[in-house]
């Protein structure tokens, strides 16, 4: 087979500008925003900012148009004319990224995610709006699927091929490329490469589709023993659990509906794929399936109603709920259709999850105007039930009660983390914007130079709102969108106060934990081998030479948690985590001494993280660092 001449490379990379100029404008935008992050390492703030928010939005520019070109080109829109479609579809794709800030509200995160779907979903469609092939309609998405798989797979070779060629060239000839040509070899091969091949593979001649009745045999093996076993597994268990259920009288597990999801995501993908075929004779199976797979269906459904409407009763409705109880609608709406419908039309399958994905973006209606409400509502309830809700306004807690408190804490932190707290200013006095900018201008804050630096005054709202209101000393550590139990720990990071210079007097050697290798091994200067391990919760062995000696953490850090008057004295009230109880204590609380025949050895810890239970006791430790200071006897 002859290799492409760069003539036929050129002219084909031409013909795809031609046919694609918005969309490899927004490509090339894109690109461009990403290697700039790239070159600051996303640590200027502003710039780190306007980075993302410029990749979001021409994410997003890219598949508008590329949905509108199609669309165009089936109504054999051209000229001028056809620009009076793109361009407006481009400037309101572009003004996204006035509206898009995920370094402010991490839901913007969320409605990015949600917008690039709905245009993923307007690319399958968008050329066959109006019309009533479905054959042409399946063909067009089948070759898009498969070109997309091999763009990926073209752009994966390239990548390795390249930076292997650039590494091979550093080390041969010593040559310098850079600490970021690799991330920046990445952008471009994604964002160009892998868009200009993947749209030149993008079909020309729509009506052709329409009389292509070619089917894959792999496609058809794949799906009826891979894709229709697995959906078959997972509702065999989902009917056990349920019979489970109906049996027992118990309410259904959060993850139950997750392989609910699953079932339906195999089901619907598996019949998609076996669509063209099903009137053949030799395939009648299809129909069987598809008439099963969907009654199979409609147990399941109320399944999942019943486990997002136990959660939502409970605990309200977050992001990740409505989309739950808005794709079990879908689900329904899908299900009731192909059981009723004599003229199955998969159009509808993209269409309708396009129009609930972009209903779920903006408005009263969206996932992220419900959940505020219901959000503020289990607060504002929270503060009234405990007397401390005057004139609409929420006030200093007096007195609350621990799960009170913990579930307000959380409530206030996913609200501030997710819409930023002036969500909350209608039910505060206090003007947040100063309070915002008094935060912002702390000699704290002003240290800070770093991508962390939104999430660290994010923290610092979240600490003055919780002070401010009497909710200091509770737990905002389980995120109320991802835990539907009060969080059984309690995490605690205890770190050494005494900082900087260490006192090594009476010392032969000092060796610092993180010096050792994956084993636990290092060679230290002189006779001396050492060797460290965790055997059990909380106990650390090490061996020097021939000794050892174990020392127990867990032991000193239950024996903190057992005088809690002397712990809180250390207290330290403007941590920068997440935990919910940070410490600073002095070194001569956090040290352990043993002695061995020829060794005395102190391990003095740096800054220690566990989680305790609601008793106070030690569950697990999750994380030390520490100092070993060494004397030969």
């Amino acid at each position: 087979m002859a290799l492409p001449s760069i003539k036929t490379l050129i002219q084909g990379i031409q013909h795809v500008i031609s046919r694609f100029p918005m969309e490899i404008l927004f490509a090339c935008i894109g690109t461009t925003a990403a290697i700039i992050g790239i070159k600051t390492d996303f640590l200027n703030d502003k710039v780190s900012n306007w980075s993302w928010r410029v990749i979001m939005t021409a994410n997003i520019g890219l598949l508008v148009s590329l949905s509108v070109s199609l669309y165009t080109e089936s109504k054999m829109i051209k000229g001028k004319q056809m620009y009076l479609f793109k361009i407006p579809a481009a400037l309101l794709a572009g003004s996204l990224v006035f509206f898009l800030n995920p370094m402010v509200q991490r839901a913007d995160i969320t409605r990015f995610c949600l917008i690039s779907l709905s245009g993923h979903l307007l690319v399958s469609f968008s050329a066959y709006i109006q019309s009533a092939s479905i054959q042409g309609f399946w063909q067009f998405n089948k070759t898009l699927f498969i070109r997309f798989l091999t763009s990926v797979l073209y752009s994966a070779v390239l990548y390795i091929g390249l930076a292997a060629a650039m590494s091979a060239t550093k080390f041969l000839f010593n040559f310098d490329i850079g600490s970021h040509a690799y991330a920046i070899l990445w952008v471009c091969i994604t964002g160009l490469f892998n868009t200009i091949f993947f749209l030149s593979g993008v079909p020309e001649d729509l009506p052709a589709l329409n009389e292509d009745f070619s089917y894959p045999k792999g496609l058809k093996v794949f799906t009826q023993y891979v894709l229709i076993p697995l959906a078959t597994v997972y509702v065999m268990i989902l009917l056990a659990y349920e019979a489970k259920i109906l049996v027992e009288w118990n309410l259904p597990k959060g993850l139950v509906s997750n392989i609910i999801l699953g079932y339906a995501v195999f089901g619907i993908l598996s019949l998609l794929l076996v669509f063209p075929i099903r009137e053949q004779a030799e395939n009648g199976w299809i129909k069987t399936y598809a008439r099963s797979f969907y009654f199979l269906m409609l147990p399941l459904i109320a399944l999942l109603f019943l486990a997002a409407g136990t959660r939502v009763f409970r605990y309200g409705i977050t992001e990740l709920r409505y989309f739950l109880i808005l794709l079990a609608f879908w689900l329904l709406l899908i299900t009731i259709y192909s059981l009723v419908s004599h003229r199955q039309n998969i159009k509808l399958i993209p269409v309708s999850l396009c129009v609930f994905a972009l209903l779920a973006v903006y408005g009263p209606q969206s996932a992220f105007s419900v959940s505020v409400l219901s959000q503020t509502r289990i607060l504002t309830g929270i503060f009234q039930k405990n007397n401390a809700f005057e004139h609409g306004k929420m006030v200093r807690l007096k007195k609350i009660n621990k799960k009170d408190g913990i579930r307000a804490a959380q409530t206030l932190r996913y609200i501030v983390e997710h819409y930023d707290y002036q969500i909350l200013q209608h039910y505060l006095s206090q003007d947040l914007n100063l309070i915002a900018d008094s935060l912002a201008n702390t000699r704290e804050m002003a240290k800070v130079d770093r991508f962390s630096s939104q999430y660290d005054l994010r923290i610092k709202k979240t600490e003055w709102l919780q002070n401010h209101l009497g909710l200091g000393e509770f737990s905002t550590y389980a995120d109320v969108d991802d835990s539907d139990q009060q969080p059984a720990n309690e995490t605690y990071l205890i770190k050494d106060s005494q900082t900087g210079l260490l006192h090594v007097t009476g010392y032969d050697f000092i060796l610092e934990e993180s010096t050792t290798d994956e084993r636990g091994k290092t060679n230290m200067a002189g006779p001396i081998n050492f060797e460290k391990s965790y055997k059990g919760n909380g106990l650390l062995f090490i061996r020097l030479n021939n000794d050892s000696a174990v020392f127990n953490i867990k032991g000193l850090v239950s024996n903190l948690l057992k005088d809690p008057v002397e712990l809180n004295s250390h207290k330290e009230t403007n941590a920068h985590s997440r935990s919910t109880y940070q410490y600073n204590l002095p070194s001569v609380l956090l040290s352990i001494s043993q002695d061995t025949k020829n060794f005395r050895i102190i391990y003095k810890i740096n800054s220690i993280r566990f989680n305790g239970d609601q008793n106070k006791r030690v569950k697990d430790i999750t994380y030390t660092n520490g100092v070993f200071l060494i004397k030969a006897r």
